[in-house]
């Protein structure tokens, strides 16, 4: 399917004409997704800056394209406001994450939802910017990536408690039947409208790893190993739809990325069996930028299953310079020694805008490093 062995997660950053209309975005709550009508321009300069995104990841050499994410606001909420039942609002708070200096930081507060009807995935605006994607993208592939099931179930029924006697949902089972429903009519969709490849991005996968010591679990949240089934079982009915329908469906797990910033640690050993072997994805595509994802033996759970890929997230969209090769070949090495070369990509850990406000560098930086991937990867896949 793919030519080049290195791979981009999703977001690029956004220009400045583009920005302009994010931040009134991510401070109205009285306008509504996808917010065109609302705010005169806003969908000329965001198509005019697709389709200028579209041909320079042609021109890098990039052959499964995204639209660099522009026409969301944040990595996984956009879905979720697409979908028919749900209204977006600015909570009192935002996310938590890692500052540099290891206090807290607050990320953008825009992340309230409220389900007032039926969750239902059809009609949905991704199938739109989908077309217009494929539209552009002449002979190469593409992707649409999207927040995966389980990591919004967790947070609408486990942090937000969307549920009980004055709910739309009365139950968490409930809630989930009808998130799982209105995933499964979007794909539905989505293969209808001629997409093949889809991606479900997810952070939480770490918050179930013993040796994470910032997973809200430890706080007394129920059984660590029920949850994780419970998750795990989420993911893999929305993917097994996806290969009833026949499409490929791929996967993007961090621990959290927003403006230079992570969200937690966790090692991929602790959580390995579980969320490597066990969750139905065709291609992994995993964060190893550092030293928190722990040993990369931690992808021998993948051995015996053999059709599935792994794009390896050596590299670091956090930073403004170009990563050490050394590294980066040294691991792949080591990969490769667990799975075969024929089985790994090489990308970085995370897109390089996962919300509007993007990482802490240039776009110039930012495209110096994606041609650092390329380089590589044609080295060591000659």
């Amino acid at each position: 399917m793919t030519k080049t062995r290195f791979q981009i997660v999703g977001s690029l950053l956004r220009p400045t004409d583009l920005l302009d209309y994010k931040t009134q975005i991510e401070k109205r709550d009285d306008i509504s997704y996808p917010f065109y009508n609302d705010l005169p321009g806003y969908q000329t300069v965001e198509s005019a800056d697709v389709k200028t995104i579209i041909a320079e990841e042609k021109a890098h050499g990039l052959d499964v394209l995204t639209d660099g994410e522009y026409t969301k606001s944040m990595w996984h909420l956009d879905f979720i406001w697409g979908f028919g039942g749900v209204e977006r609002y600015i909570a009192d708070h935002g996310y938590t994450f890692e500052d540099h200096d290891g206090g807290d930081f607050e990320t953008r507060k825009d992340i309230g939802v409220r389900i007032t009807a039926p969750l239902s995935g059809k009609n949905h605006h991704f199938i739109d910017i989908y077309k217009n994607l494929k539209a552009q993208a002449g002979d190469n592939d593409v992707k649409l990536t999207v927040w995966g099931a389980a990591h919004a179930f967790t947070e609408l029924a486990l942090i937000d408690h969307l549920y009980g006697p004055d709910e739309v949902y009365k139950t968490a089972d409930e809630l989930k039947a009808g998130l799982i429903n209105a995933y499964k009519e979007f794909l539905t969709e989505y293969k209808d409208a001629g997409g093949q490849i889809i991606q479900f991005d997810d952070c939480l996968w770490e918050l179930f790893a013993d040796d994470n010591q910032q997973s809200f679990f430890s706080e007394g949240n129920g059984s660590l190993a029920d949850l994780a089934d419970d998750f795990v079982a989420i993911n893999n009915a929305v993917a097994d739809y996806g290969h009833e329908l026949g499409l490929k469906v791929w996967t993007h797990n961090c621990r959290g990325n927003y403006e230079s910033r992570h969200a937690a640690s966790g090692s991929y050993a602790a959580i390995a069996q579980k969320f490597l072997h066990d969750q139905h994805y065709d291609r992994f595509f995993l964060e190893w930028d550092d030293e928190r994802a722990g040993d990369i033996t931690a992808l021998k759970a993948l051995q015996d299953r053999p059709n599935v890929e792994v794009v390896l997230g050596l590299l670091s969209s956090k930073t403004n310079t170009l990563d050490d090769e050394d590294r980066v070949y040294r691991l792949l090495n080591q990969a490769s020694d667990i799975l075969g070369k024929d089985r790994l990509y090489l990308s970085h850990q995370c897109g390089f805008a996962s919300c509007d406000s993007g990482n802490e560098l240039t776009q110039e930086q930012e495209w110096a490093k994606i041609d650092q991937g390329q380089k590589i990867a044609a080295a060591f896949w000659a």
